[in-house]
C-alpha cells in the first residue's frame, strides 16, 4: 500500500510537471513590444497650439527657429497646422523655407498635405 501511495504521488508530480513545461517540438517566436516616445519641443508645441506670444517670448529668449524637433523645423509645424502669423514671424526671424524634413518634404508640402490654404497663399506669394 506504501508503496502505491508513493508511486501515484511521483506519477502526479512527472503529470504536472509534464503539463506545465513549454512544448519541445515546435518553435516558439518571441514578440517585443517597443515604445517610444516622441518628443516635439516646447517651441514646436506652441506652434502648433497657435500661441503666438508663446512663440515670441521662446524666440526673444533664444530659441532657434529653424532647430528640427521630431523631424520637422518650426516652419513646417506652422505650415501643417495653418498658422499664418507665427509662419510669418518665424521668416522674418531668419526662419529656413527650403528645408527639408526627414521625409523629404519641406513647409510647402506639409501645407498642401494638410490642406493648410491660408498658409499656401502666404507661401505663394512669398514666391
Amino acid at each position: 500500500m506504501k508503496k502505491t501511495i508513493i508511486i501515484s504521488a511521483i506519477a502526479l508530480g512527472f503529470a504536472f510537471h509534464i503539463s506545465n513545461a513549454a512544448p519541445t517540438t515546435e518553435t516558439s517566436q518571441l514578440t517585443s513590444v517597443v515604445k517610444t516616445k516622441i518628443s516635439v519641443s516646447p517651441f514646436c508645441m506652441s506652434i502648433v497650439k497657435g500661441d503666438l506670444e508663446t512663440v515670441k517670448k521662446l524666440i526673444d529668449l533664444g530659441a532657434d527657429v529653424n532647430a528640427s524637433s521630431n523631424g520637422m523645423t518650426p516652419v513646417m509645424y506652422a505650415a501643417k497646422y495653418n498658422r499664418v502669423e507665427i509662419l510669418d514671424l518665424l521668416i522674418k526671424e531668419g526662419a529656413e523655407l527650403k528645408t527639408r524634413s526627414e521625409k523629404g518634404l519641406n513647409a510647402m508640402d506639409y501645407a498642401k498635405r494638410s490642406k493648410a490654404n491660408d498658409v499656401l497663399a502666404y507661401l505663394k506669394n512669398l514666391s
